[in-house]
């Protein structure tokens, strides 16, 4: 028979903060696509298809173009990292310092002009790459917020998976990954009717979004039952 546990749910992998973070994601992909000069600061894959294509064709400034949201979504993996082992700094969780930092960045990035776009599009996937590091479950499974590739494979499979065996694990999958696509798209919309309205500070949106999932942290885990084995 299957014993009954108590675990805490973590906020971080909450439904809710998976949600605020991927719309946040959507949107600095679109801001940077939109009004950044056609470049990704969250689908590396993209920036670095271009970059290739680029250096191909001998044009050598637009491959540059590509490539420091590449090296700087890469730093942004390492801050991460470095955030969370650096220790008890303060009294604040490691992902809330992350945050911070995410905000601070994105901030900066509103007070530019696109005289300034390369640094701009270099901190947008600095911010992208502290995020997808620092959250990469929601509610106990592997998630992203700042791409969609690896979510519609998982909501493929657990379609997939729910068709052989109605199972209300797999429907659970499908609520999870369908809501994070969703969302990503949600604020790639957001994002995109901003931009008409306010321009560069449109990104600000993020700032908004990320703040409320640090004040989110903030809330006492929630006991769970959890069926095991």
């Amino acid at each position: 028979m299957p014993l009954q546990t108590t675990e805490e749910k973590q906020m971080s992998e909450s439904i809710l903060t998976g949600i605020l973070l991927a719309i946040a994601g959507g949107a600095m992909d679109a801001h940077s696509y939109l009004f950044r000069g056609e470049v990704f600061s969250n689908a590396q894959t993209g920036n670095v298809l271009l970059f290739g294509v680029h250096i191909a064709t001998g044009d050598i400034p637009s491959a540059l173009r590509h490539l420091w949201p590449i090296l700087a979504f890469i730093a942004g993996i390492l801050v991460a990292d470095r955030i969370r082992y650096s220790g008890h700094m303060s009294k604040l969780h490691w992902r809330q310092v992350s945050l911070a930092v995410e905000v601070a960045l994105l901030i900066l990035v509103s007070l530019m002009s696109n005289a300034l776009d390369p640094i701009a599009n270099a901190m947008l996937s600095l911010a992208c790459g502290i995020q997808v590091e620092s959250f990469r479950k929601v509610q106990k499974r592997a998630a992203a917020t700042t791409m969609l590739i690896g979510n519609l494979r998982s909501f493929t499979a657990a379609m997939d998976s729910y068709v052989r065996t109605r199972s209300a694990e797999s429907i659970e999958h499908m609520v999870i990954y369908s809501s994070l696509i969703i969302s990503f798209v949600i604020g790639a919309i957001l994002e995109s009717l901003l931009l008409s309205l306010i321009g560069r500070y449109a990104v600000l949106l993020c700032a908004v979004l990320l703040s409320i999932v640090f004040f989110i942290l903030y809330r006492k885990p929630e006991p769970t039952s959890v069926a095991e084995l």
